[in-house]
Protein backbone atom coordinates (compact mmCIF):
# COMPACT_ATOMS: atom_id res chain seq x y z
CA UNK A 1 0.00 0.00 0.00
CA UNK A 2 0.83 3.75 -0.80
CA UNK A 3 1.79 5.93 2.29
CA UNK A 4 -1.13 8.87 1.78
CA UNK A 5 -1.13 12.47 2.72
CA UNK A 6 -4.35 14.64 1.93
CA UNK A 7 -4.88 18.29 2.34
CA UNK A 8 -8.71 18.67 1.10
CA UNK A 9 -9.20 19.48 4.77
CA UNK A 10 -13.03 19.78 3.33
CA UNK A 11 -13.62 16.08 2.78
CA UNK A 12 -15.64 13.83 5.20
CA UNK A 13 -12.95 11.27 5.15
CA UNK A 14 -9.99 13.68 6.01
CA UNK A 15 -8.61 12.71 9.50
CA UNK A 16 -5.56 14.94 10.25
CA UNK A 17 -4.10 14.53 6.44
CA UNK A 18 -5.00 11.18 6.58
CA UNK A 19 -7.52 9.08 4.66
CA UNK A 20 -10.44 7.46 6.52
CA UNK A 21 -11.11 5.23 3.48
CA UNK A 22 -9.22 1.89 3.28
CA UNK A 23 -9.30 2.54 -0.91
CA UNK A 24 -9.25 5.79 -2.92
CA UNK A 25 -9.44 6.32 -6.87
CA UNK A 26 -7.15 8.82 -8.92
CA UNK A 27 -9.02 9.63 -12.02
CA UNK A 28 -7.07 11.08 -14.68
CA UNK A 29 -7.11 8.57 -17.58
CA UNK A 30 -5.49 10.92 -20.29
CA UNK A 31 -3.50 13.03 -17.94
CA UNK A 32 -0.40 14.67 -18.94
CA UNK A 33 -0.36 16.85 -16.13
CA UNK A 34 -1.54 16.75 -12.22
CA UNK A 35 -3.70 19.03 -12.70
CA UNK A 36 -5.74 16.75 -15.14
CA UNK A 37 -6.23 13.91 -12.13
CA UNK A 38 -8.46 14.20 -9.21
CA UNK A 39 -9.42 12.35 -5.99
CA UNK A 40 -13.17 10.79 -7.41
CA UNK A 41 -13.23 9.35 -3.56
CA UNK A 42 -13.65 12.78 -2.57
CA UNK A 43 -16.81 13.66 -0.56
CA UNK A 44 -17.62 17.18 0.27
CA UNK A 45 -18.42 17.68 4.30
CA UNK A 46 -21.28 19.99 3.92
CA UNK A 47 -22.90 17.60 1.52
CA UNK A 48 -22.13 14.09 2.57
CA UNK A 49 -24.68 12.11 3.22
CA UNK A 50 -25.05 10.46 6.66
CA UNK A 51 -24.10 6.84 4.72
CA UNK A 52 -21.11 8.52 3.19
CA UNK A 53 -20.07 9.43 6.91
CA UNK A 54 -20.88 6.05 8.35
CA UNK A 55 -18.00 4.09 6.09
CA UNK A 56 -14.97 5.68 7.36
CA UNK A 57 -12.30 3.59 8.75
CA UNK A 58 -9.68 4.53 11.02
CA UNK A 59 -7.55 6.74 9.33
CA UNK A 60 -3.85 5.05 8.75
CA UNK A 61 -1.10 6.74 6.56
CA UNK A 62 -1.14 3.30 4.46
CA UNK A 63 -3.88 3.48 1.94
CA UNK A 64 -4.68 1.34 -1.52
CA UNK A 65 -4.97 3.58 -4.34
CA UNK A 66 -6.74 3.15 -7.12
CA UNK A 67 -5.37 4.92 -10.10
CA UNK A 68 -6.98 5.92 -13.80
CA UNK A 69 -3.99 7.95 -14.23
CA UNK A 70 -2.08 5.14 -17.14
CA UNK A 71 0.56 8.04 -17.88
CA UNK A 72 1.84 8.20 -14.45
CA UNK A 73 4.80 6.46 -13.80
CA UNK A 74 3.73 4.99 -10.62
CA UNK A 75 0.85 3.54 -12.10
CA UNK A 76 1.04 0.05 -12.31
CA UNK A 77 -2.43 -2.18 -13.69
CA UNK A 78 -4.34 0.75 -12.68
CA UNK A 79 -2.78 0.95 -9.12
CA UNK A 80 -0.83 3.63 -8.00
CA UNK A 81 2.98 2.19 -6.58
CA UNK A 82 4.31 5.19 -5.81
CA UNK A 83 5.92 4.93 -1.97
CA UNK A 84 4.51 8.07 -0.86
CA UNK A 85 1.55 10.47 -2.68
CA UNK A 86 0.08 13.87 -1.85
CA UNK A 87 -3.52 14.21 -2.61
CA UNK A 88 -4.17 18.49 -2.86
CA UNK A 89 -7.36 20.64 -3.03
CA UNK A 90 -7.45 22.67 0.08
CA UNK A 91 -10.87 24.07 0.32
CA UNK A 92 -12.47 21.91 -2.96
CA UNK A 93 -16.10 21.77 -3.87
CA UNK A 94 -15.80 19.28 -6.06
CA UNK A 95 -13.54 15.99 -7.49
CA UNK A 96 -12.27 18.05 -9.81
CA UNK A 97 -10.91 20.60 -7.61
CA UNK A 98 -8.48 17.77 -6.23
CA UNK A 99 -5.24 16.54 -7.75
CA UNK A 100 -3.05 14.17 -7.34
CA UNK A 101 0.29 15.71 -6.45
CA UNK A 102 2.60 13.22 -7.41
CA UNK A 103 1.65 12.88 -10.51
CA UNK A 104 4.16 12.34 -13.22
CA UNK A 105 4.24 11.39 -16.55
CA UNK A 106 5.73 8.80 -18.21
Amino acid sequence: MTNLKCSVTNCVYNDSNLCSKDEINVGGEHAKEQSCTCCESFCNCNHASASAKNVCQTATPQTKIGCEAVNCIYNENRYCHADHIDISGNGAGTAQQTECATFKMR
